[in-house]
């Protein structure tokens, strides 16, 4: 295909290089940009077929170790046994084991049954029967040796799926509805663009080498399901008066250290137009974003510095060469949420269900098992949420009971699920990731039961998102409780696991980043204890129908402390 190249003068460089190739600045200014630029990412596919799964974890150079198998979906896993206060200390060849997480595509979600009980297999056989749900709607195995890799492949893509570009500095899935082309109150369906793209620019080298990552997102749902304030760029479902139903297009967001909620362009597309629009973004991005510190090298700083005005015009007039037309802002979502947990309607008469695992944490029998009591209601495939839920879609009305009973069975709750298992999110944590600092699978799992336990009648809707570093994998700052993971101090002085809280985010109407509390640096042990105080001080203190979000930002800190 023919990449987006832009063709228009360019401006004067800047006093001060930053690594834009639009600018003229195509030598690497860091070692991640020449590892990139001696060889792209998309090749070691051939070496991993033909060397490093025959030879072993010890024939892989450390390039290829710790950058470019990225570009396949591969990263080497934490070695167990190294607590968190030596993650900053000690080099990546110290902390990393000879194994790999393995992150599998599933772009929008989406999987049939096929798919389903073939990641189900190859977690039994290759991964020590993991297989987590992110909240990227990918599903993570670990486990893997590099001599299994092949034939993963070779399995994966036989039913449609892959690990291409599951990770690295290029397109990473594209999130989508998880009901999109199910649900009775669809605005319109995001599928074919998702399709698209992928068939357009997914393993195109003019696209495999961006400064950073690039995450995006197509949702005609409502809901606004993809968190779409969050991403690089996403495409959001709206009406428009005389064009009738398209999508809002939003850029510039991400978390992290230096968090950035997405704007508005003000331009409306068709269905059509996505993938084309999609691709002009991408290419800004790959000639104009910064290069020079990877710290800046997210679209968000590209997009807080231009402006969306300056954004769209050099979109219009470099990529697509063309004026992009004005729409309207996408309404409000629906009261409730995002998570599509529960028994829903769809267009044609029958339903979807939404389950929730706790913390995205499944295994390769529960999805075996999950295939099984989905194609018994009638389903043909299961799809992921950006919440780290599951939802069966096309199930018979009749199976819906026998179906919920057999979730509950292998620890999937639909309507029983509390708030609590609902809102809570965790990252990989310390027993995988060679950045974190603490363990928060476990943790957010122990907690999520003392809460039940604690709190049975609590019903509101409370998002605790657990992470075990900086780096907000687990969206800390949109939660109403998000946990960072630190060291921190016990009542005897003792170095211990911790956590940094942050109060009061959210998606959707209001977005914002709310508080961090200043001076806690909680224990992880009396982390229930923290929460059930102050969701107490919330239910003494919540005036109306306010939520938590609303009443901790404008809480005192000795409330919250």
């Amino acid at each position: 295909m023919t990449a987006l190249i832009p063709d228009s003068p360019r401006p004067a460089r800047p006093t001060k290089a930053s690594g834009q190739w639009a600018l003229g600045y195509r030598e690497p200014l860091n070692a991640n940009e020449r590892m990139k630029k001696d060889d792209d990412g998309l090749n070691v596919r051939a070496r991993v077929e033909r060397i490093y799964s025959v030879r072993g974890f010890d024939s892989i150079p450390g390039d290829d170790l710790r950058g470019r198998l990225r570009w396949w979906g591969l990263y080497t896993q934490r070695k167990p046994g190294i607590d968190g206060g030596k993650t900053a200390t000690l080099e990546p060849e110290e902390l990393e084991d000879k194994f790999f997480m393995l992150r599998v595509r599933s772009d929008g979600g989406r999987l049939d049954l096929h798919q389903l009980r073939t990641i189900a297999r190859i977690s039994t056989e290759f991964a020590r029967d993991t297989a987590d749900v992110t909240d990227r709607q990918n599903i993570q195995l670990h486990w893997i040796r590099i001599e299994d890799v092949p034939e993963i492949w070779h399995r994966l893509e036989s039913v449609g799926l892959s690990t291409a570009e599951a990770c690295g500095d290029v397109p990473r899935v594209v999130l989508g509805s998880p009901v999109a082309g199910f649900a009775a109150d669809e605005i319109i369906d995001g599928t074919w663009a998702i399709q698209e793209i992928l068939d357009r620019y997914l393993l195109d080298p003019a696209y495999s080498n961006l400064p950073r990552k690039f995450k995006s997102a197509v949702s005609g749902s409502p809901w606004q399901d993809v968190a779409h304030e969050i991403n690089d760029l996403s495409f959001i479902g709206v009406e428009h008066p005389e064009l009738g139903p398209g999508f809002d297009v939003w850029v510039g967001g991400g978390l992290s250290t230096n968090p950035h909620l997405a704007v508005r362009l003000g331009a409306f597309v068709t269905l059509d137009e996505v993938p084309d629009v999609w691709g002009g973004v991408v290419g800004i991005f790959r000639d104009y974003g910064y290069r020079r510190l990877r710290t800046k090298a997210r679209l968000k700083f590209l997009v807080s510095d231009w402006g969306a005005a300056r954004f769209r015009q050099v979109l219009e007039d470099e990529y697509l060469h063309r004026k992009l037309t004005d729409g309207p802002a996408p309404a409000s979502p629906p009261a409730g949420r995002r998570d599509h947990v529960g028994v829903h309607p769809q267009h044609d008469g029958r339903v979807y269900v939404g389950a929730a695992p706790v913390v995205g944490r499944l295994s390769g029998s529960q999805l075996a098992t999950l295939a099984d009591l989905a194609e018994a209601a009638g389903s043909d495939r299961v799809n992921l949420t950006a919440e780290q839920k599951l939802v069966i879609v096309n199930v018979d009305p009749a199976a819906v009971d026998e179906l919920v009973q057999g979730l509950a069975e292998i620890n999937l709750e639909v309507g029983q699920a509390s708030s609590f298992r609902r809102g809570t999110m965790a990252c990989t944590g310390i027993e995988y990731c060679k950045l974190a600092m603490v363990e928060t699978k476990g943790r957010a799992a122990t907690l999520i039961s003392d809460l039940e336990a604690r709190l049975p009648k609590y019903r509101l809707p409370l998002a605790i998102h657990v992470n075990g570093c900086p780096n907000s994998c687990a969206r800390i700052q949109v939660a109403d409780i998000g946990l960072k993971g630190i060291r921190a101090l016990d009542e005897q002085g003792n170095d211990v696991e911790g956590f940094q809280v942050h109060l009061g985010g959210r998606l959707g109407q209001g977005a914002s980043f709310g508080r961090t509390v200043k001076g806690l640096r909680l224990p992880a042990d009396d982390l229930p204890d923290y929460v059930e105080r102050v969701t107490g001080r919330f239910l003494v203190e919540r005036e109306g129908d306010e939520s938590f979000s609303e009443w901790a930002v404008r809480a005192d800190e000795s409330a919250l402390s």
